[in-house]
């Protein structure tokens, strides 16, 4: 499996996916951690992180299939959500909440 496939695999196989530095409970970057804190806050229960420091190659390569440039990644429903600054503004506005709730009732 390539991985591209890889990736893949990972954004269809869970509903919410968040590509980081590290892992929800060790957040290795303040960007990280703040969106971890921003998607357990609007109500992410169904939570699933992949550590981009433990895996080089979808740390290489994440930027090219999601074309975002930065880490981390939010991926709701296999749709690029965006990195942190994006995370934040959706979770301030409520809209965050909205996504996520949708995600758990399906």
């Amino acid at each position: 499996m390539s991985v591209l496939e890889r990736i893949q695999a990972e954004v269809d196989g869970h509903p919410i996916v968040l590509f980081m530095k590290g892992t929800a409970q060790f957040p290795m970057c303040g960007f990280s951690s703040r969106s971890v804190q921003a998607l357990k806050a609007a109500g992410a229960t169904q939570l699933h992180t992949v550590n981009v420091l433990e895996d080089p190659e979808i740390r290489a390569n994440l930027p090219r299939y999601s074309n975002w440039p930065t880490f981390p990644q939010l991926f709701i429903h296999g749709e690029l959500i965006g990195g942190c600054d994006i995370t934040m503004e959706l979770f301030e506005s409520g809209e965050l909440a909205r996504m996520i709730s949708e995600t758990q009732r399906q």
